[in-house]
């Protein structure tokens, strides 16, 4: 079926606004690099005419916030079978792209801005994922739509699965006034195509050493004082928050994060978790045990109930620098984690740490 979009203009009496030829498709395109939210999905823009590895360009290249890549091509003056064709095409190059290519090809269309700090700004400050490129779309624009284009891409998406859709634009102009109006093709088109990650390095690379903790001080339960001061970080008061502190390798260099602060220390861990009931600590050249400290929060958890691990898990660590929170460094873009602990990935935030307290 025909997708026909209309406009009326209802002052008064009812009347049709009459649809014109958009005057040129190249204008379309920079309305579309100006506010890309007129294609609906908010996406960041990686770069416009990018070159693929074999001598074609792809008009226009985003990542939204998911990481998942969209191929947005214009029709312009094409048969359907040309730019059907062609999209894929370029699919089957940005399929190939990996983590660090795409970041690549972010720089090479904004030299002097930042993916991480972009991608931040963007979308409302998530960070970027660890994964980038684990799908990708494709979206044809077009300013009009023949029977063969409609048919084709309703064909691939229906029936294969292929994530490609139109986006159809109509161009009104009323009393020298211009308006876009836009419709998908297909309201509930496929809209991704996981492909595995470990064929392409989607995924950011680790470096083998650097690990993410998450420091929440919210109440009584946990103080920044202390663990600076005695050179250590906990968690606990359900399984969900210890699981992952129990996880860090003794020797790793961990990248604190007061959450709704910023980073706060880097250190080296120096022993396993353990229940704070059971955790030593060493406090100038002398073995202590944790609750014989001068501590300024409890590190217990009532709330969580009986039958639950509710301990609060100690992990002693040698810090390498750390400051108050009033010191703590953020910025768009930086890595922040709902869990305890995991590997940091982000260079960004590696870079900025490292920079900010000056290490090596």
């Amino acid at each position: 079926m025909a997708v026909e979009l209309g406009l009326w203009r209802v002052d008064d009496a009812p009347r049709r606004i009459a649809t014109q030829a958009m005057p040129l498709e190249a204008k379309l395109e920079r309305l579309i690099l100006q506010d890309p939210e007129i294609l609906e999905a908010k996406l960041l823009l990686i770069g416009s005419q990018v070159p693929t590895g074999y001598g074609k360009f792809i008009d226009i290249l985003g990542v939204d916030s998911e990481g998942t890549l969209h191929i947005l091509e214009l029709k312009r003056d094409r048969t359907p079978r040309e730019v059907v064709a062609q999209a894929l095409d370029y699919a089957s190059w940005v399929e190939a792209l990996g983590n660090e290519e795409v970041r690549g090809i972010f720089e090479a269309n904004h030299p002097d801005r930042s993916f991480d700090e972009e991608f931040a700004i963007r979308f409302d400050g998530a960070p970027v994922p660890d994964e980038l490129n684990s799908s990708h779309v494709m979206t044809i624009v077009a300013s009009d739509l023949d029977s063969s284009t409609e048919r084709i891409v309703s064909y691939l998406n229906r029936t294969h699965g292929v994530p490609i859709n139109v986006m159809i634009f109509r161009y009104f102009v009323d009393e020298g006034h211009e308006y876009l109006a836009r419709t998908w093709l297909i309201d509930d088109a496929v809209q991704v195509l996981p492909t595995p990650a470990s064929k392409r390095g989607t995924r950011a690379s680790w470096n083998g050493q650097d690990w993410y903790v998450a420091f929440g001080v919210d109440g009584e339960s946990r103080s920044w004082e202390d663990a600076a001061a005695y050179g250590f970080v906990s968690a606990g008061g359900a399984d969900w928050y210890s699981r992952t502190l129990k996880g860090l390798p003794v020797g790793a260099r961990i990248f604190v994060h007061v959450p709704k602060r910023g980073y706060v220390g880097v250190g080296t861990v120096l022993a396993s978790a353990k229940p704070a009931d059971e955790a030593v600590l060493q406090v100038n050249g002398e073995l202590r045990n944790f609750r014989s400290l001068n501590l300024k929060a409890k590190y217990v958890h009532p709330e969580a109930g009986e039958g639950a691990d509710s301990a609060e898990y100690v992990v002693p660590v040698e810090w390498t620098k750390q400051v108050s929170l009033d010191n703590a460094l953020w910025r768009e873009g930086m890595f922040a984690n709902q869990n305890s602990a995991c590997k940091l990935r982000n260079q960004f935030t590696i870079d900025e740490v490292s920079r900010h307290f000056n290490l090596n």
